[in-house]
């Protein structure tokens, strides 16, 4: 609320305003100081009105609201950012209808703020049935001419029946049994991009990513038939093209601004069926493949046709490049603002920051330049996209990075690919470096040099490759994941590859390659994914030049590592190795399970950071928590007799 100065100085009498005038003014000075603290209490009275409800409390006092309707054992996730809130809300309701398979499905939902769905696995045993109690879809043998329960085979909505399983559902093993409910969670997301270019490769063919990676396409849960993220198959496609495709849905393509409607739109495999060819060559239609994410226009196109996509993509948290809210990351005290559009270029936009300010791309095109920033002395440059928006530069060389005396610029919400930053040691002064939310295209072993002793870099929330740093720098890395493109490759060094790097600080990250640093401030609740390579002459596989500072705690070191005092690491010793080292879900750029822990990663990694959480750049997920807070309400919403298993849909 704002407190209306002038109208409150406007009370005085006349002869104490011109008094006050001629003195400095100094009694409205003093007003001004009161009026904000009045401005604030009005605030605070307003808020503790609004704290008496849930639906519009501080986060704070969701747990009090919570004692006071009885919900027991809340987990609060410190820094998470989601919120138990609708699990408070809906407790009474809950217990109203507790037992049955909608209320546990609310429950799962609310607990773990992932998507859910309940199977009740007695409706799925197969029995011989009882005359009076009919049941004609549960079958023994599926019916091979009904392809929609053919192809949910193996999925949480398989119909088909099984036999009786005598393991116990609580430990997953078993599910087919008269008093198992399993509970299954989807961890990855669906996360849009809005018409943005298809990667072109050759002919008149696409690729739906725009760096023409091979991605699946994701059905956003509002169009999926069960309501959850699930990767699009051909076959629900082929039934039903409408479902998935057309304005505001999952799925869309636009032609030189025109928009194909979905009559012309067909799924097919698009598997490679030659060298440079793919199977299917369509004559008047658009073909979609959603598995590999791939686009086959007609043959009468033209070979320069612009074509704009709109799709989803599967992965398990904001972190890199993407249209997903970043809002709070933006700095709102910089000026001006320079909005950034094709056909303009990013480097005029820079060009003109003169004394510092923004530049925002607001568009998700693909800039092909090779960039400058340069900082004015004491000033600050950002260059990023506006939220909601996934640009990509493409750079043609390496992007310098440079500025003058206690000068600092940031990087928000871009994809970069094709080149490297670097930042520069000659005619350079910049202070601090930041990566916000970006992805400098991983795999390789050098996506930012930093030659500038003094520099601080800060990565955050971002994919990277490698680094290369100078002695006398210094570089963060928090919630981020960085990949040199293998084991044995470098992750972390100097400038030459092989010699220390700058000092470094790692804190829930995941860092898959070598690392090698003069000083390793702090590892803390973080993965080294390290190993050797053939002939090669490094000493450990992760080191620290200075042993005597720094430590490393609740983090996942390789065996031979030369690192700082350790604190409840993995593995305890070298020949535990082979029962602890983490399991990646698929280490592949583009899989909707890039980076993510697999269900078959030991318990020591996925529960080992120092708040119980797991180790890596997914830390701030609370994956674990959000388990055990559903396990521990379970009991009081299952019926008498049931028996729940928690299951990972994804």
């Amino acid at each position: 609320m704002t407190f209306d100065l002038d109208k409150l100085y406007g009370l005085l009498p006349s002869y104490v305003r011109v008094r006050d005038a001629e003195q400095g003014e100094p009694l409205k000075a003093l007003l001004s100081i009161v009026a904000e603290q009045v401005a604030v209490l009005e605030d605070d009275l307003e808020q503790l009105y609004d704290d008496q409800f849930i639906e519009t409390c501080a986060e704070w006092a969701v747990p009090y609201i919570g004692d006071l309707v009885g919900a027991r054992g809340l987990f609060v996730f410190k820094g998470a950012a989601f919120s138990q809130r609708a699990l408070v809300a809906d407790t009474l309701s809950d217990r109203r209808s507790k037992g049955t398979a909608a209320s546990l499905e609310r429950l799962a939902r609310n607990a773990t703020q992932w998507d859910a769905t309940v199977v009740e696995f007695f409706q799925r045993l197969a029995t011989t049935q009882y005359m009076n109690h009919r049941r004609p879809d549960n079958l023994m043998m599926p019916d091979l001419r009904r392809w929609e329960q053919l192809e949910y085979i193996g999925t949480p909505f398989d119909r088909t029946a099984r036999l009786f399983e005598a393991r116990r559902i609580a430990s997953n093993r078993g599910r087919y049994n008269i008093p198992n409910i399993g509970i299954f969670l989807w961890r990855l997301g669906a996360y849009p991009v809005t018409f943005a270019p298809a990667a072109a490769v050759g002919g008149h063919r696409y690729v739906f990513d725009a760096l023409g990676k091979p991605t699946p396409l994701y059905a956003r849960p509002e169009d999926d038939p069960f309501g959850v993220p699930e990767p699009i198959t051909r076959r629900l496609l082929d039934a039903d093209v409408s479902r998935y495709y057309g304005p505001g849905r999952s799925l869309a393509i636009r032609v030189n601004g025109g928009d194909i409607r979905a009559s012309q739109v067909r799924c097919c495999n698009l598997d490679d069926a030659a060298a440079n060819e793919w199977a299917q060559k369509p004559d008047a239609l658009y073909v979609i493949d959603p598995v590999l994410g791939r686009l086959l226009v007609p043959n009468n196109l033209a070979a320069n046709v612009k074509v704009r996509v709109t799709y989803q993509y599967g992965f398990s948290a904001a972190i890199g490049g993407g249209e997903y809210a970043r809002e709070a990351t933006l700095s709102t005290a910089l000026a001006p603002v320079v909005p950034v559009q094709t056909p303009a270029t990013i480097q005029a936009a820079l060009d003109g920051l003169t004394a510092g300010g923004v530049a925002e791309v607001i568009d998700n095109e693909i800039y092909d330049e090779t960039i400058a920033i340069h900082a004015p002395a004491g000033g600050e440059i950002e260059l990023r996209a506006k939220d909601g928006s996934r640009p990509i530069v493409r750079l043609a060389g390496e992007a310098l990075i440079t500025g003058d005396g206690e000068s600092s610029v940031t990087l928000n919400g871009l994809v970069i690919a094709g080149g490297a930053l670097r930042v520069p040691a000659a005619n350079n002064h910049l202070r601090v470096l930041r990566l916000r939310h970006c992805t400098v295209v991983p795999g390789t072993e050098s996506a930012l040099i930093v030659e500038l002793p003094d520099c601080t870099v800060e990565i955050d929330s971002c994919i990277t490759g490698g680094i290369r740093s100078i002695d006398g720098a210094r570089v963060t890395i928090v919630n981020s994941l960085v990949d040199a493109g293998g084991e044995d490759r470098v992750a972390y060094a100097g400038l030459v590859g092989q010699d220390a790097g700058a000092t470094l600080r790692v804190e829930e990250a995941t860092v898959i390659g070598k690392v090698h640093t003069l000083l390793m401030e702090l590892a803390s609740n973080s993965i080294f994914l390290s190993r050797f390579g053939e002939l090669d002459f490094w000493e450990a596989p992760v080191s620290a030049e200075r042993l005597q500072e720094g430590c490393v705690r609740f983090s996942y070191v390789p065996p031979g590592s030369r690192v700082p005092r350790r604190y409840q690491c993995q593995p305890v010793n070298d020949s535990a190795d082979a029962f602890v080292r983490p399991v990646l879900a698929s280490r592949r750029h583009g899989d909707p399970a890039y980076g993510q822990l697999d269900a078959r990663c030991p318990d020591v990694i996925r529960l080992g950071a120092d708040d119980g959480a797991e180790m890596g750049a997914f830390h701030d997920l609370f994956q674990p928590q959000r388990v055990a807070n559903l396990r521990a309400r379970l009991d009081e919403y299952l019926r008498f007799g049931l028996e729940a298993g928690i299951f990972f849909a994804s």
